[in-house]
């Protein structure tokens, strides 16, 4: 790992006669993005809202997968549902909650107790939503496989 501040570099480029942007990073495939539905936009294409919630899932499943090895834990597969709120607070639009569903498959001997222990601290350690105001909440569903 790099020593930090880390930095991260994209750019948005619109144009006034279309309603989407796209957005650029090097070395990345580009995305278009376009106003949500609820904002009165089409809702055929990646939103800000949208991207924010899918990094916070995305962040969350990378996070228990760094950790699942070093804390050995054996994993089949992990799907995050992430589910944010947005709302009016003190006339500013914000996120305000973000609820995250995890359904996780594991061998049958493990302990489920070590599971929630290391999918917590994904949680608490993830950095999109430490950099979130939001209150994040955590509902765990745990399938188990036979060898």
């Amino acid at each position: 790992m790099q020593d930090f501040p880390h930095h991260y570099r994209c750019l948005a480029t619109a144009n006034a006669d279309q309603s989407q942007v796209r957005v650029t990073s090097q070395g990345l495939e580009d995305l278009t993005t376009d106003v949500p539905r609820e904002f009165g936009g089409p809702g055929d294409q990646w939103s800000p809202e949208a991207l924010l919630i899918a990094a916070v899932a995305d962040c969350f499943v990378l996070t228990f997968r760094a950790m699942a090895g070093p804390s050995q834990i054996t994993w089949h597969a992990l799907d995050c549902d992430a589910t944010g709120t947005l709302e009016r607070v003190d006339r500013s639009t914000q996120f305000t909650r973000i609820e995250l569903s995890v359904r996780i498959s594991v061998p049958e001997e493990l302990e489920e107790e070590k599971i929630l222990r290391v999918l917590k601290k994904a949680e608490d350690t993830c950095l999109i939503t430490n950099s979130l105001n939001a209150t994040v909440t955590l509902d765990v569903d745990i399938t188990r496989q036979s060898h």
